[in-house]
């Protein structure tokens, strides 16, 4: 679609590698399901844009009047009927796609983690690669930090999809249209504020009581999230998604997220869709993350085998 960047799917290398680590860990590959974060249900809403957001980025979506969005909410670990309140299923997932005039879309692909186990895609690979084996994966973290901190985090089941606070991996350029531009990094804020359950209490949930709450909470009213950039200062490394930045960065409000329904039966088909971390529109352009363009070309890896499947 027009105004969208996309990269072309890798064939082979380093992201196909990192789709087979993900089979290999899920015992795939799934009919039809994605390669990570395939249990997940879809709503949809609208994005309300901040007034202040135009003095960050021109993008179409960040003035003037809302716009319709698509929100998918995902578990992480791929493998079928996999608890919402087990361990593996966390982080968790958020993918926001913005329906804009002329047919454009750009997207938001979150996790629910502030940071990531590797700067690199070869890490990367080598992290998941790492994880079925004990002493492989001890070692990893021995040697890196960025592993070390991920395993060490708690990770906690949240009380509800709209209860958990997000965080974008990479780094975007804003620009708005005096051409001033800063880096910065998405984070998406519950409104009902964090929740979380105690690893007895996720234990003694439904299989499903996210999909179940999140059913009930929206059958009673909307749910709301606030869409932030944190702002990038000298020093901060743009190109390292494995780096948390220090809280006291500054935050910019983008706008509100307000989710009304699940996606209706008849749009099952849209639990399908691509969510692409470089689907950009003008005011929005990616850093030199490496990583940026290895998840582009694995999701499109994993979305191309389940179209043919």
């Amino acid at each position: 679609m027009a105004g969208i960047a996309r990269a072309q799917p890798g064939r082979s290398g380093v992201p196909a590698g990192i789709v087979g680590a993900f089979d290999n860990l899920f015992q795939g590959p799934h009919p039809a399901r994605r390669a990570v974060h395939a249990t997940g249900l879809l709503c949809t809403g609208s994005f309300h844009p901040h007034p202040e957001a135009p003095r960050l980025s021109r993008a179409p979506h960040l003035a003037g009047e809302a716009v319709p969005v698509l929100v998918r909410f995902s578990n992480f670990a791929a493998a079928p009927g996999l608890p919402d309140g087990d361990p593996a299923a966390s982080p968790r997932g958020m993918a926001i796609k913005f329906l804009l005039p002329g047919e454009q879309e750009t997207d938001i692909v979150a996790h629910s983690y502030d940071g990531f186990p590797a700067a690199t895609p070869e890490a990367f690979l080598a992290f998941l690669r790492a994880v079925p084996d004990p002493a492989a994966l001890q070692g990893l973290a021995a040697a890196s930090p960025a592993v070390r901190a991920f395993l060490d985090d708690p990770k906690p089941a949240p009380a509800s999809y709209a209860t958990e606070a997000y965080f974008g991996v990479n780094a975007f350029r804003f620009s708005n249209a005096a051409g001033e531009a800063r880096f910065g990094r998405y984070r998406i804020l519950p409104q009902a504020g964090p929740q979380h359950l105690t690893p007895g209490q996720a234990a003694a949930r439904p299989a499903d009581y996210l999909t179940t709450e999140l059913r009930g909470r929206l059958s009673q009213g909307k749910a709301g999230f606030r869409l932030l950039v944190q702002l990038a200062e000298p020093g901060d490394d743009t190109q390292d998604g494995s780096r948390a930045w220090p809280a006291e960065r500054p935050l910019v409000e983008l706008g509100t997220l307000s989710l009304e329904a699940l996606a209706a039966p008849a749009d099952a088909a849209r639990q399908d869709l691509r969510f692409v971390p470089t689907s950009l529109v003008a005011g929005i352009a990616p850093s030199g993350d490496p990583m940026l363009l290895a998840r582009t070309q694995a999701y499109q890896i994993s979305a191309e085998r389940r179209a043919a499947q």
